[in-house]
């Protein structure tokens, strides 16, 4: 029965957008998964896509998807770029893991609006200014 599934919450897992090097003025950002635990995961499965409107026309980007094999504990890996001109969309991150014999799943949305200075944090171990969804 339903009741009988366990219902565990993703935790100590985040995804971050970091601008390039040379500022957050550059086009292409990089995302990240970021693992915080203190054991790796195995089979991450990252599905990507945005959704919204830019300049009143309804837009919708490609889904992408993108698989580990494993991240280690407390290690990072770059999913892929994204461009900045899709910040106004809604941009969404859906994860799936294997950790400890259990299947979790998360999804992220950085909503319209969020990938901005003013919401910049640290991000663990790439010791760069980003948005980061924990």
């Amino acid at each position: 029965m339903k009741k009988d599934i366990p219902q565990l919450k993703v935790e100590d897992l985040a995804i971050a957008m970091v601008p390039p090097e040379d500022g957050i003025d550059g086009e292409l950002w990089d995302t990240y998964v970021i693992n915080l635990r203190e054991e790796a995961i195995n089979s991450v499965l990252i599905s990507s896509k945005g959704y919204g409107e830019i300049d009143g026309e309804h837009m919708k980007t490609t889904t992408l998807r993108h698989f580990f094999e494993e991240i280690g504990p407390m290690a990072v890996e770059k999913i892929e770029p994204i461009q900045r001109r899709l910040f106004t969309l809604t941009n969404e991150y859906w994860v799936s893991f294997s950790y400890d014999g259990y299947m979790y799943d998360k999804k992220y949305i950085f909503v319209t609006g969020s990938i901005a200075e003013e919401n910049f944090t640290t991000i663990p171990f790439i010791n760069r200014k980003g948005v980061m969804i924990r």
